[in-house]
């Protein structure tokens, strides 16, 4: 080795130098170390925040949205557990319970609002059809469910007149579609009916499948049919009631062959 040049012992020198690769992997595993430990502590701590600590327990239950239903009657129902921690609240079997004990309750958002409230966020079923029992009304909401029973009228909303016989020409049509099937198609009817007539909407009479007729608020009647084909007979209810301003009877079955009488 004594005739070792220069630039090999220059080399040598240069491999030789920093910490050997021992020490680098020591120190990698215990920062590594430091690292996981640290993590378990923070774990640990986000753990008893979330599921044993006073800080976010539920204290208060807000409701927004509802028109007819009070606040009170949201949270009776929803049964919030005030003093549970806020991330163990059930949030969809309150949902659930809220839809089944207030029927008119069409959707419900219940929300954590961090750090003490559950937000219940109600939106109400809307009637678009009454029927009459009784003296009383029950109300029909646009997919045809039968969601309430009130003592007075909501106003602007029609009536529904079922005058379907379980004997007869009309016997078969309840046979075939059922009492169900039948309010939803009158709920149809009522949905594509223009908004000019559906304001002056008495009533919506169902006789049949295909037999459905309105009575306006001022007398006039229109035979609608079945509600098939609804956006085609709403225009052209428009333009015969516009074509024949003084006729009392319309006639828009076959909107393709309209008809009008009466003055």
């Amino acid at each position: 080795m004594a005739g070792s040049t220069t630039a090999e012992r220059g080399e040598r020198r240069q491999g030789s130098s920093g910490p050997p690769p021992v020490r680098r992997s020591r120190r990698r595993l215990r920062m590594i170390v430091v690292l996981a430990v640290a993590l378990v502590f923070l774990g640990s701590g986000a753990f008893w925040l979330l599921y044993g600590s006073d800080l976010v327990r539920v204290e208060r239950v807000s409701v927004s949205g509802p028109r007819v239903l009070t606040p009170a009657q949201v949270r009776d129902a929803a049964d919030v557990p005030l003093g549970e921690q806020l991330i163990s609240v059930d949030t969809e079997a309150i949902e659930a319970r809220l839809v089944r004990e207030l029927p008119r309750i069409g959707t419900v958002e219940v929300i954590r609002s961090w750090p003490h409230e559950i937000e219940l966020k109600v939106t109400e079923r809307t009637p678009v059809l009454l029927v009459q029992k009784g003296g009383k009304f029950i109300e029909v909401d646009k997919e045809g469910v039968r969601f309430a029973t009130v003592s007075r009228a909501p106003k602007g909303v029609p009536t529904l007149e079922l005058a379907v016989s379980r004997t007869g020409s009309t016997a078969a049509s309840l046979r075939r579609f059922g009492e169900d099937r039948l309010v939803r198609e009158a709920v149809r009817v009522a949905g594509a009916v223009p908004d000019s007539v559906a304001r002056a909407t008495r009533s919506v009479k169902v006789r049949s499948y295909d037999d459905i007729s309105l009575r306006l608020t001022d007398g006039r009647t229109v035979d609608w049919g079945s509600g098939e084909r609804g956006a085609a007979k709403a225009r052209t209810l428009t333009a015969l009631m516009k074509a024949a301003p003084g006729a009392r009877h319309f006639d828009v079955s076959v909107p393709t062959a309209p008809a009008s009488s009466g003055s």
